[in-house]
């Protein structure tokens, strides 16, 4: 990250604005990383930088668990702050944020303020028009919520395989614990290293220096553990792209990488080349989709990026020892199936994973 254009010297000042149904350990992590590394010991003395919650009115915005804070100052200058954080929460049950917020927000990305998405603030910021081509860094549980909200917005740089991406004055996070590595990635700019460890310690965080190089969100639930970030990453975007599969060269790319480096590190992590990996997840995929939705066979096949019915089938019937038709029916045989190696049919429940994705139902 490139440092702004602070004070040499100066306390860091970091403006927050909750939104309604926030995060609180999105919240948390980012304000304690904040807390313990700007003073000296832990006393809580805001030395090295400084931090208060904004708002458009006095009134106290509530947490997804129900947890209240009340601002400590209304919107004023967008530009008296070095970052201005948003922080976001619950999607669909959350009010439209406000036109005030929205102003504030788009002021302060016209200034030389760096704007912060957290969790699902990012969408704040996107719905405020201040990530028009800026990378943008989502959960891969919210990475299809981001396209439907808006379907303007461009694919190729949305972001859900790491835990946070900063381009130029933007900074978007996944949200949950890497918030702590998002406030880590900023004091580093600006505070002495032995700080920023310090509050990592306390924090408990294993691998302080994680926040130097974004780190992959977690692997897909269901699918075997990867140790390598840049497998795990794969995997993700393997995910994300089931319907329409990325070549190895296109994997390869997003991920830095060339394509003999992939398949060095996909066989020795996983035993498979990454395009045995990316058949076992949409073959299992198949499978939970057989029996858990009431989708067609052709419809399946086309949201697990087949070329149709029949180039299933025949992939099916190898891994499973049945027809699609047949499993559906209950006669599963045991004996084989890609759950050995990837996202296995009965490991996750993609009901519970991905409850509005339309392409599961």
């Amino acid at each position: 990250m490139n440092a702004p254009d602070a004070q040499d010297g100066a306390p860091v000042r970091f403006g927050i604005i909750l939104l309604p149904d926030f995060t609180l350990t999105a919240f948390s992590g980012l304000v304690d990383v904040l807390r313990l590394a700007s003073d000296e010991g832990d006393n809580s003395r805001p030395r090295r930088c400084s931090w208060e919650i904004l708002g458009e009115n006095p009134q106290p915005v509530r947490a997804s668990c129900g947890v209240q804070i009340a601002p400590w100052s209304l919107f004023g200058r967008p530009d008296a702050y070095d970052y201005l954080v948003v922080v976001g929460g619950l999607l669909r049950a959350t009010p439209e944020i406000s036109k005030a917020t929205l102003d504030f927000i788009r002021a302060a990305g016209g200034s030389r303020t760096t704007l912060v998405g957290v969790c699902t603030g990012a969408f704040a910021l996107m719905r405020a028009g201040v990530l028009d081509g800026h990378r943008v860094c989502v959960s891969w549980f919210h990475y299809w919520d981001f396209l439907e909200q808006f379907p303007q917005a461009d694919a190729n740089l949305l972001v859900a395989d790491r835990l946070y991406v900063e381009d130029r004055r933007r900074i978007t996070c996944s949200g949950g614990r890497a918030s702590i590595d998002v406030g880590a990635a900023i004091l580093a700019r600006h505070v002495p290293p032995a700080a920023v460890q310090k509050a990592l310690r306390i924090l408990q965080v294993d691998e302080p220096g994680r926040y130097n190089a974004p780190q992959p969100q977690p692997h897909l639930p269901g699918a075997a553990p990867s140790s390598h970030p840049k497998v795990r990453r794969a995997i993700l975007l393997m995910e994300q792209h089931l319907s329409q599969a990325l070549t190895v060269e296109a994997l390869a790319k997003k991920l830095d990488m060339s394509v003999r480096q992939l398949e060095r590190l996909f066989k020795e992590d996983t035993g498979k080349s990454p395009q045995a990996y990316a058949r076992a997840m949409r073959l299992g995929v198949a499978a939970w989709m057989l029996r858990q939705s009431g989708k067609t066979v052709a419809a399946i096949a086309s949201a697990c990026g087949f070329s149709d019915a029949s180039h299933m089938g025949r992939e099916f019937r190898q891994a499973y020892g049945v027809p699609p038709g047949v499993y559906r029916a209950g006669g599963r045989q045991e004996a084989a199936g890609p759950a050995a190696g990837a996202a296995p049919a009965d490991g996750a429940d993609y009901a519970e994973l991905f409850p509005n994705r339309s392409q599961f139902y």
